[in-house]
């Protein structure tokens, strides 16, 4: 029996992306979007889960998204915060998957969709259209398929030497196809090309790849309609890996690129000790009592002159509770500037 091969052309633009791509991956990778960035980690996250979400009609910005993550009341629909608390928990799970396991698939579905949908974690029993503005654009394959068709696209996933690049396009193309899920396969799709990818290039799971989709949802649809008429998921392949360029485009072009090594030496010691202290736990704020005690200091009022003070008036650090500075309970911790400022200084000490 003849192995499944899904049909696709490599053009010369895709060669071209997959080298655009890879030349950026490279910077990207050792920039501060790295995996020594919890907090830039955790901000890209957020904004893959709310763009992906908005591609699927959920109407919550970033800052509710935000707020939601940081266990906070937020005013929306009932559904639309489960739908964001769903997809924390799955994106958590992104580390322990096996892109090539049905199963994982399935446990993440049941994960992304509980509570809104009956059939979570459990293939489609019914058949179904995929219509945009009341008009049918594609008929998925029977329910009595679906089982057949998945196996047949994992095996080839696990098998194929294609580019992880290509081949997670194509993934995503069949995937969407197939359309295994009564609901949730979008999101689903996007999610499993990100975990095929980061298990290509670690950096690759925190990519927002999905806010550039969702900036051009027309053309993503379009995307898909033009490899369900040709049955050929090239038009698809060339979309993705644009709006993958793209990401990576701007999310190095958001790094600070004035740090230069003029600028970090004008920064004093005590400013440049106060950053690499926080920068041993990024995301847990620090009280002013804690920082004495850790950098070996006894006077607070020389901590605040040459340590604090000169950090936040240089927006190195950020206090936790702004509104009240004097708050006994204030503490502080990196901002975006000051985490970027201080990976540079660890990384030249």
């Amino acid at each position: 029996m003849a192995k499944y091969q899904p049909p696709y052309t490599i053009t010369p633009a895709i060669l071209d992306s997959v080298a655009n791509i890879s030349e950026l991956l490279g910077r990207y990778s050792a920039s501060q979007y790295s995996s020594s960035t919890p907090r830039l980690r955790r901000n890209n996250r957020i904004r893959t889960i709310q763009a992906s979400l908005a591609i699927e009609h959920n109407t919550l910005s970033v800052e509710q998204v935000t707020a939601i993550l940081e266990g906070k009341r937020v005013l929306g629909q009932p559904k639309e915060i489960l739908e964001v608390q769903n997809a924390f928990k799955a994106y958590d799970l992104m580390p322990t998957l096996d892109p090539a396991n049905a199963e994982d698939l399935l446990q993440v579905h049941a994960v992304l969709m509980k509570g809104l949908t009956d059939q979570a974690g459990c293939w489609r029993n019914k058949g179904v259209g995929i219509y945009r503005d009341e008009q049918l654009v594609h008929m998925p394959p029977p329910p009595s398929q679906v089982a057949r068709l998945i196996a047949e696209l994992f095996a080839w996933i696990e098998d194929t030497g294609v580019h992880p690049l290509i081949g997670s396009c194509i993934f995503h193309y069949e995937f969407e196809f197939i359309h295994p899920f009564t609901d949730g396969n979008g999101r689903m799709g996007r999610f499993w090309q990100t975990l095929i990818l980061s298990k290509w290039r670690e950096p690759m799971a925190f990519l927002p790849v999905e806010t550039i989709i969702r900036d051009q949802q027309n053309a993503y649809y379009q995307a898909l309609r033009q490899a369900d008429t040709a049955s050929d998921s090239t038009p698809f392949i060339a979309f993705i890996l644009k709006a993958i360029e793209q990401a990576l485009n701007e999310t190095l072009m958001s790094e600070p690129t004035h740090f230069s090594d003029q600028v970090i030496r004008q920064v004093s010691d005590q400013v440049k000790n106060l950053l690499l202290l926080l920068l041993t736990d990024p995301e847990e704020p620090f009280k002013v009592q804690g920082m004495m005690e850790k950098l070996g200091l006894k006077h607070r009022p020389t901590f605040r002159k040459n340590y604090l003070k000169p950090a936040l008036d240089q927006g190195l650090i950020i206090m936790t509770n702004p509104d009240s500075p004097n708050s006994p309970r204030q503490s502080y911790q990196l901002s975006t500037e000051g985490l970027f400022l201080a990976g540079k200084v660890s990384s030249k000490n």
